[in-house]
């Protein structure tokens, strides 16, 4: 008979993530996040051997279930704005665990954390080229503006998919009602626009004003 699969290893990757969130990777203790799994801090370093390389592995292990997704939908057959529709859609997706990690990533950039390299290095073999190569083609095809550097585009891109929807996720539910924003189907729709069609009025874009 097939022995069982242990749970220890989610179970540490789940107190962790909740543990660095509430007291940030560097003050997080190793005591408590075993205390948290339900085991010890021997099992702990069996499965990692330091705080650092825990959280790397709590943030691949939200990172590797959306790459996969973020590949199909930048599926290069597809027009230029078919792709970041689809893009912008599985970003309107993102359940707690996944919006949890990418706070946890948001915070240690903010921070200029040691672990960032690690982490960039992980990107820039994930996500990164995969919108990078996006962008380049659809320069190619003149599906996107030339003029412009690519990782300009690329940065519009991420900002306008991932912000908007972090922003109604955790901030949204204390605005007041008059500024609530759309659902998250309907906020990808709508910063999709905005990418493709921009911000100013028509009639601003076809005559705009003189400046003086």
């Amino acid at each position: 008979m097939a022995r069982p699969r242990s749970d220890i290893r989610p179970r540490i990757l789940e107190a962790a993530a909740e543990r660095f969130l509430h007291d940030g990777v560097d003050g997080a203790s190793m005591r408590q996040i075993a205390h948290d799994a339900r085991t010890s801090l021997g099992m702990i370093t069996y499965y990692f051997a330091s705080k650092d390389d825990l959280f790397v592995a709590v943030v691949e292990d939200a990172y590797r279930r959306m790459l996969d997704e973020v590949a199909a939908a930048l599926t290069p057959e597809a027009p230029f704005e078919v792709q970041v529709e689809r893009l912008y859609a599985r970003v309107a997706r993102f359940d707690d665990d996944e919006v949890r990690v990418i706070r946890l990533v948001l915070r240690e950039a903010m921070l200029a954390s040691p672990r960032m390299p690690a982490l960039m290095a992980r990107f820039s073999e994930g996500h990164i080229p995969l919108v990078l190569q996006s962008v380049l083609t659809a320069m190619v095809r003149n599906e996107a503006r030339s003029d412009l550097h690519p990782l300009a585009l690329m940065a519009s891109i991420f900002g306008g998919a991932l912000l908007p929807q972090l922003f109604r996720r955790l901030v949204g539910p204390m605005m007041p009602a008059h500024l609530a924003l759309p659902e998250a189907d309907a906020l990808a729709t709508m910063m999709r626009r905005v990418l493709f069609e921009g911000i100013a009025a028509p009639h601003d874009r076809a005559s705009p004003r003189e400046g003086g």
